[in-house]
């Protein structure tokens, strides 16, 4: 039997000069993993945007198994904006991916109030960002090889 998702997970944000050395080498080692050898795209995971963003890592049992990060409002965006959405592939089941985008929608919620969030997220995601209030509001279009939409979370 699978552990729900939300099993012994810890969460913890970090501007990104808050990081602990090990933190921050599990977290962009993920990101690596997942987002450039597992889905085969080469790109630039590490942009200008991390330095300003603020970043959720969530952990189980000291090992980082989720992370996403939210770019302010006027960088990316005009909005917030919710990205580089991670999850471990042992830790893919039982709705993490909703409870970490929950997790980072209250934080821009709280912090950025009456904003809403805009993301640009994999087209084969709409289904999962819908169920937690995202709408598309983008034709599908290819970035870095993979299609994705355009998604607003009014709040």
């Amino acid at each position: 039997m699978t552990a729900p998702a939300n099993a012994n997970i810890q969460w913890f944000w970090f501007q990104f000069a808050e990081f602990d050395a090990a933190t921050l080498f599990d977290y962009l080692k993920l990101r690596q993993d997942v987002f450039i050898i597992e889905q085969t795209c080469i790109y630039p995971d590490l942009d200008g945007l991390d330095r300003a963003s603020l970043h959720l890592v969530g952990k189980r049992d000291g090992q980082v198994v989720a992370a996403l990060r939210i770019v302010p409002p006027g960088l990316k965006y005009d909005e917030p904006s919710i990205g580089r959405v991670v999850i471990a592939a042992q830790a893919r089941q039982g709705g993490m991916g909703k409870l970490l985008v929950a997790e980072g929608l209250r934080q821009s919620a709280q912090r950025w109030p009456g904003q809403g969030n805009r993301i640009g997220a994999q087209a084969h995601l709409q289904k999962m960002y819908s169920a937690l209030g995202f709408e598309t509001v983008s034709p599908e279009y290819d970035e870095d090889g993979i299609p994705h939409v355009d998604m607003l979370w009014r709040g």
